[in-house]
């Protein structure tokens, strides 16, 4: 099982984003998509081994529709150019923590932690920075993590969050409005026998920074 065909259609369906072409070449799509399908669910049971809250998740809960929404878009081609699923609790409906797996012709990667959470969850997780940094700094300073995942991603404030002061010792953790992290792969190194158990010790290496996301959030 590889990632190769699914690479080679969504090449052409960047180069072909419409209807027609996406209708006459639709079997090709649903292949790809049971074979995305395929290597998600292998995923979820793999961090299920260490993460109990995806224990029931399926993979059909968690991959994302390849349609954009072009409602309130410029853009107005009518189809996304990689496959994407977040395996959360929840699946792709998950608002706390989850893990990405996300495919594209020369951007696959996977990730974890909170993309943009609602504004009671940043506060409770700013404020188990505020109160515990030496938990976060101790995950994303191992050197582990560090080698895998390099710094926090995310959007940031300029300035220091309300309640705040804008010399605090970890003002640069509080400012993020996102907290998560990516580890990048090449399309050759994607398409390996072993990428599922690297992609697999990614997302054990990001368990600790969920944990500390969680435990704040709840």
């Amino acid at each position: 099982m590889e990632l190769k065909p699914s690479l080679d259609f969504l090449t052409r369906l960047k180069e072909n984003n419409n209807k027609v072409w996406f209708d006459e070449n639709r079997k090709e799509y649903e292949s790809c998509r049971a074979q995305i399908l395929e290597i998600v669910q292998k995923l979820i049971e793999g961090i299920a081994s260490f993460d109990p809250s995806l224990t029931a998740v399926e993979a059909k809960q968690c991959i994302f529709r390849i349609n954009r929404d072009i409602r309130f878009s410029k853009d107005k081609t009518p189809y996304k150019t990689n496959f994407g699923a977040l395996m959360g609790a929840a699946g792709r409906k998950t608002e706390g923590t989850g893990y990405y797996f996300h495919v594209a012709p020369g951007h696959v990667f996977t990730g974890g932690g909170i993309y943009k959470p609602q504004p009671d969850m940043l506060a409770k997780i700013r404020q188990e920075i505020d109160y515990n940094s030496a938990d976060l700094v101790k995950v994303i300073e191992a050197p582990g993590f560090k080698e895998r995942f390099g710094e926090i991603q995310g959007e940031q404030l300029k300035t220091a969050p309300k309640g705040y002061p804008k010399d605090h010792p970890f003002i640069h953790l509080l400012r993020y409005k996102s907290y998560y992290v990516l580890e990048e792969y090449s399309d050759k190194n994607a398409c390996s026998e072993n990428f599922i158990k690297k992609a697999l010790e990614s997302y054990k290496e990001a368990f600790s920074f969920n944990q500390f996301l969680n435990d704040a959030i709840n």
